[in-house]
Parts: C-alpha cells; sequence; structure tokens
C-alpha cells in the first residue's frame, strides 16, 4: 500500500504508508486511537501497551522521526497503518498548519480501512485513566464527542528519578499541577467530524460535546534531561513571542516546587480535581 487518496486528504511525496497488521484493515471495530509523533521512542513501547489495553487498531503519522519510532510502530501488534514523513518541515507556521492535514489522512485512512465507532486523538506521553471500552459504550446516543480533564505532572525533590522504557507511565509521577485543559479526545464516526488545514488536534463539526474522564500528561516531567531539550526545542522550533520566550525562561527550573503556573501541587486524586484551575487551550 503506497498511496491514500481515501477522502480529502492525499499522501505526499514525502510521505510512505506503512502497513503494519493488516489483519486489523476492513473489519468493524469499537475504538481506533490516532496520533501524530516524532522520535518517541522512549515512551513508545509503553504507550502502544497501554493503548492496546483500550482500542481495537491504532493508525499514526511519523514526522521524519530519528531514531526507532517508526520501527517500533511497525512491530506491535495493534498498530495497522503508519504514514511515514521522511522531510520534517523546519518553517514554524508551515509545520503548524500541516498538525490538521496529518490527522485528517489519518482519519481518512480509518474511515476507508478501520470502520469504527468511536475515535481516539492521543499524544504519546498522555495517559487517560479508566476503562475507556465500558465508558463510550454508556455515552448518551446524542454525545458526538468527548474532552478529556488534563493536568501536568511535575517533577519534585523528592520524585526526580528519569523515566525508564521498562515501567509504566501511568501514574509514573506523584504531584500535578492543578491546572485543566479540557482536550477533544474522543469523537464518533461521523461524516460530518473532520479536519480542516490548521486545526491542530481538534476537528471540527460536533454537535454535543462533553467534558470527562482525567488524562495525565508527561511533558513536563520524563527526566531533567528531557525538560531541557523540550525547553530547547520551543525556543528554537516555535514562535518566540508567544512559545519561545515562556520555555527559554523554563530553562534550568525542571524541579518543581509548584507548578509552573505559581499554583500549589497535589497528588493525583480528588484533592487535585476539588482545586482544578481552568485553562485555556488552543486550537
Amino acid at each position: 500500500m503506497t498511496t491514500a487518496g481515501t477522502g480529502t486528504w492525499q499522501v505526499r511525496d514525502t510521505e510512505s504508508v506503512i502497513v503494519g497488521n493488516d489483519a486489523l484493515l476492513d473489519r468493524p471495530h469499537q475504538l481506533v486511537a490516532m496520533t501524530r509523533m516524532r522520535n518517541e521512542a522512549l515512551i513508545l513501547p509503553d504507550t502502544l501497551d497501554y493503548l492496546a489495553r483500550h482500542v481495537d487498531a491504532i493508525v499514526a503519522y511519523d514526522d521524519a522521526s530519528t531514531d526507532e519510532t517508526v520501527d517500533l510502530l511497525r512491530a506491535h501488534p495493534k498498530v495497522a497503518l503508519i504514514v511515514a514523513n521522511r522531510e520534517w518541515e523546519r518553517d514554524v507556521d508551515a509545520r503548524k498548519l500541516a498538525e490538521g492535514r496529518h490527522r485528517g489522512l489519518l482519519l481518512d485512512m480509518a474511515r476507508a480501512r478501520l470502520p469504527h465507532d468511536w475515535m481516539f486523538c492521543f499524544d504519546p506521553d498522555e495517559r487517560v485513566t479508566g476503562d475507556l471500552r465500558a465508558y463510550l459504550r454508556g455515552v448518551d446516543a446524542e454525545c458526538d464527542a468527548l474532552r478529556v480533564r488534563l493536568f501536568d505532572a511535575y517533577m519534585t525533590t523528592e520524585d526526580q528519578d528519569p523515566y525508564t522504557s521498562d515501567r509504566p507511565l501511568m501514574d509514573f509521577r506523584r504531584f500535578y499541577g492543578p491546572e485543566q485543559r479540557d482536550i477533544l479526545m474522543f469523537w464518533r464516526n461521523h461524516e460530518g467530524i473532520g479536519f480542516a488545514e490548521g486545526d491542530g488536534r481538534t476537528p471540527r463539526g460536533m454537535t454535543s460535546v462533553k467534558t470527562d474522564l482525567y488524562c495525565q500528561h508527561y511533558g513536563k516531567s520524563l527526566s531533567v534531561a528531557h525538560w531541557e531539550e523540550t525547553c530547547d526545542y520551543y525556543v528554537r522550533h516555535f514562535p518566540y513571542e508567544t512559545y519561545g520566550a515562556k520555555w527559554e525562561a523554563r530553562k534550568g527550573k525542571a524541579i518543581h516546587t509548584e507548578s509552573d503556573f505559581g499554583n500549589a501541587l497535589h497528588e493525583w486524586g480528588e484533592g487535585l480535581f476539588a482545586n482544578a484551575v481552568a485553562m485555556p487551550v488552543a486550537k
């Protein structure tokens, strides 16, 4: 399989479609997961094993990884299709604009080859808690999409050991910031729901959206070295006024006594949720 052409979006010359487990294709599924990633080999084994407990199949867009990400995707039995991009877009505006096309391409491919009831759009460093299959079976018929409450995990003085790939990421850190971002992660397979270029991770076309479930986000807490790499990444590759300046100021501050927004940290659970501070979500 070398071309997609299954809907609005087309595979480009720099992209190749790789079939993973072809036994997953052309059969009905309750829940399919889609994701974009780049150089996620450290956490990807646990990410895929975590997803395997919840979803029927996975489609992934690899954005020109230089590590073993594609090999790990190909080897996992729940990965059905991979779009492997060979050239990373270095222009900031073009790269942000392309996110909607990447996810739209994955959605087209899933609709064509992996018929499903629900789509789960996730990032590799996120862990939604609870029994996802059971939860979705109980969602009201009129609800066509679901936002999930996401909280950032932090490294602290007593909890700063680096993450290693032989450990589960769920509950890896003890403390979380109370800043709550409601991220649209699940939607029904309705033809009216889809992506336009520039949409990021949030599609358009939903008519009834509810907010429920909780998500641990580990983008700030894998290790001190990863924190510094993240700071450098945003400084070098994102608009300085909106991203770079903020992350430049965070360099050397991986270990936290409070959140990046000056709020007290909480252990995962009802105390955290009761103290949640609503935050805006970038589109």
